[in-house]
Parts: structure tokens; sequence; C-alpha cells
């Protein structure tokens, strides 16, 4: 396996000098079973040859999350020639030296994971998850927001001691006053967490787990409904925007098809992530897609531009895995994408449009794709249907305000009919 990543022969004689070579050799054999290219083996063999030394690795015996952590701050405070490089490279090689060791260690059966003091409300937690799922059917992302704002509330307020009887609306006010006044979130943030929360303790109360009549005094900053304008850029902006993504580069060829998807389909950026190799029918030219919020499978057809960005995708670039996802980190280990990975990949194309740019994350294209639709004179219905709402209100939101069709209107002489 060595004798295929290294090409000098002392990097091949430092590889079978060191211990645990078998062990070694037989993870880099399943990174590239995973589709790890030849670049990537050679980085992970050399963090493994840096790890076995640091940990002090024998051929049996178990290695515990705490061990590898503190080998890996040994690993980030050793000596560097320039303090510039020791500040920009420190941080990263703590954080591979844990993420490789432990992956390694797992595939081992050598991990021993250090037991972590649990939640104080951990099962209290669990119990509201179900209660969102069973009898409320929130999406599960929705739900993990909903569990991540209470648990925040209640470490806060309830720091190291304390009860969930002991809450008070007075620690709830301070709570959200708190979350405006420090830490400077808006108006809408306070909003969510307040209704979060107020959901939370309507679910308590039913359980007599808190005192009655707090859900109910919660009270959060008022929203008036469509009170902000909808931000999308113009179309002029997202074309600029996939011409970034012209190249040969294999980043570019898989980003281009991603955010072709999110311009002309107007998808959510999880709607993406989960599409799969089978959702696409080239005999009939159709793509499938799975309504997240909807629960349905909407078809649409598939145009040359996108299918043609999909095909060389998949055929020139696409690593080849067991996973039947479309889209795929280009990096070791090979995986389906994290939201938190697409909403930098359309970040990254959205800086090239200049500092100055609103727009962030993949939503950003989809507002576009419904701000289009408008302007080409598409009813609020079809759009919706194009879109996946559920109700025409949440498509009302992007025909509130049709500033060229305005401008038109008050260009007219409505001077005879006053």
């Amino acid at each position: 396996m060595f004798d295929q990543i290294f090409e000098r022969s002392d990097a091949l004689r430092r590889q079978l000098a060191a211990p645990l070579r078998e062990e070694r050799a037989a993870y880099l054999r399943h990174s590239a079973e995973g589709g790890a290219t030849r670049g990537s083996l050679r980085r992970l063999a050399q963090h493994l040859l840096v790890i076995t030394e640091r940990l002090n690795l024998q051929s049996d015996g178990s290695i515990t999350t705490t061990q590898i952590k503190r080998a890996a701050d040994q690993w980030g405070r050793r000596q560097f020639k320039h303090e510039k490089t020791k500040r920009a490279l420190m941080p990263r090689s703590k954080s591979s030296f844990v993420c490789v060791a432990t992956n390694w260690l797992r595939f081992l059966g050598r991990l021993q994971v250090s037991a972590e003091r649990p939640h104080r409300f951990g099962q209290v937690m669990a119990d509201f998850g179900k209660y969102l799922d069973h009898e409320r059917a929130l999406a599960p992302s929705t739900i993990r927001n909903y569990c991540w704002r209470v648990e925040d509330f209640l470490s806060r307020a309830l720091h190291l001691r304390g009860t969930l009887t002991g809450v008070t609306i007075r620690l709830i006010d301070t709570a959200l006053a708190r979350k405006g006044r420090q830490s400077g979130h808006p108006r809408q943030a306070i909003n969510s967490y307040a209704s979060c929360l107020r959901v939370f303790f309507r679910y308590a109360e039913q359980r007599d787990l808190c005192r009655r009549g707090l859900a109910d005094t919660i009270t959060a900053p008022h929203i008036y409904r469509n009170e902000a304008l909808p931000a999308a850029p113009s179309w002029d902006e997202v074309q600029r925007v996939l011409a970034d993504t012209e190249g040969d580069r294999p980043i570019l060829i898989r980003n281009r098809a991603i955010l072709m998807l999110l311009a002309v389909y107007g998808l959510r950026s999880g709607e993406v992530r989960s599409l799969r190799i089978d959702d696409i029918d080239w005999e009939n030219d159709h793509l499938r897609v799975w309504r997240s919020k909807a629960h349905r499978t909407q078809t649409f057809p598939l145009p040359a531009t996108v299918g043609n960005s999909l095909l060389r995708y998949l055929r020139d670039v696409r690593p080849r895995t067991a996973f039947r996802e479309i889209f795929l980190t280009r990096r070791s280990p090979i995986r389906p994408l994290s939201s938190s990975a697409m909403f930098e990949i359309v970040r990254r194309h959205w800086r090239s449009l200049g500092p100055s740019v609103r727009w962030r994350g993949p939503h950003a294209l989809r507002h576009a794709c419904a701000t289009r639709l408008i302007n080409c004179g598409l009813t609020l219905k079809e759009i919706g249907d194009m879109l996946g709402h559920c109700s025409a209100d949440t498509t009302r939101i992007y025909a509130k305000v049709d500033l060229p069709h305005l401008r038109t209107v008050g260009d007219l002489d409505l001077g005879g009919l006053l």
C-alpha cells in the first residue's frame, strides 16, 4: 500500500520502518476504498506516523479520547521556527490530530470513549423531542432547533443548580432581554427564541414539571406579518455567481451543479443535499425531488443546462463510493455534504460579487428564483407549486413589493382623476 502512495525512497522507508505498519496500511486501504485521492492518502499516512509516535501506540490496548486530546495539545505546542507559522498551524494541527486519531482507533476497535457528564435535563429534553415529533410532526431539523434553544435557556438560567419548578417569569424575561441587549440579536431571533420557550413550558405544564401559567406570560417583540421586504439578489447577480463556477477544476464542476439546482428550481439546501442518483430519470429528462416540508415527491423537467452540469459532475468528478447521494465531499473521508458545507459552498461564490454583498447562503438563490418567476408573470399558485409551498401565504411574501411594476404605476398621470 505504501509504495503506491510514496515516490521518495526516504519517505517510503520511514513508513515501512515505523510501528503498527499493518494497522496503518489497513486504514489507508479503507480510506482509498472510500474515494480518498492519492494526495489525501499521503497526508493521512503522515498523520498516522505522528499519532503513533505521540500516543506511543503498541499492538494492543485501548486509548481514551482524553489521551488523544492531551497528545493533541502537546503536538500543538511543538516548536516552530517562526511564531507566525505557529499561530497559523497550531489550531489546525490539533483538530487534525484529534480527528484522524479518533477515526483510526475507532476503525481498529481500540477507541475507548470517555464518559461525559450527562446533561441534567437530558431525559426531559429527550421526551420533549419525542413530543415534537409524534404529536406536532415537526421536521427533525426544527426539533433540533427547538431543543437547542431550550437547552441554551436552561443552562444559562439555572446554571449548575435549580430545577424546572424554580423557573419564574422573571428568569425568562431576563434571558430574553439579555438576548437583545447584550448579544445583539434582532427582534426576529428573539421572537423565535421566545416561541420555543413557550412551546416547551406549555409541554412542561401539561406534565406538571414546572409552575402553571408560565407559557401564557412569555412575551416577545411583536413581529408584524411580512413587515420586512423580501431580500433577493437580481437575476443578473445570480448569473454572475454562476459564471464564477465556470472552469475545469473538479470543485467548480461540483459547485456549478449545486448552484444550478438552487437557482433554476429554487430548491432548499436540504432538498439538494438529499438528492440521490436514482432521482434522475435520464431517459425522460426528469428530476424527482423529495419536498422536506410537504413530505412528498415532486417531479421537474430536466433542462439541458442543468442536465449537462449534473452529467459532467457524475461522470468526471464524483468519487466512486457506495453512497447514493449525488453530492459528496471532495476530501477524505468521502461522505454526503452537510448543511454547513452547503452553506460554505454558496457563500464562497457569493463573495465573488464583492465585499458589500448582502446575501450569504443557499436560500438567497431560492428568493432570486421566486422573484424571477413573479417578474415573468406566473401566478402565486404556479410559483407556490414550483417552490413546494403548502400555503399561498408563504408565496405571497415574494410578491408584496414588485418594484418594476410599482415604478410603472408611479409614472402614470393621474391628474385628470383627482
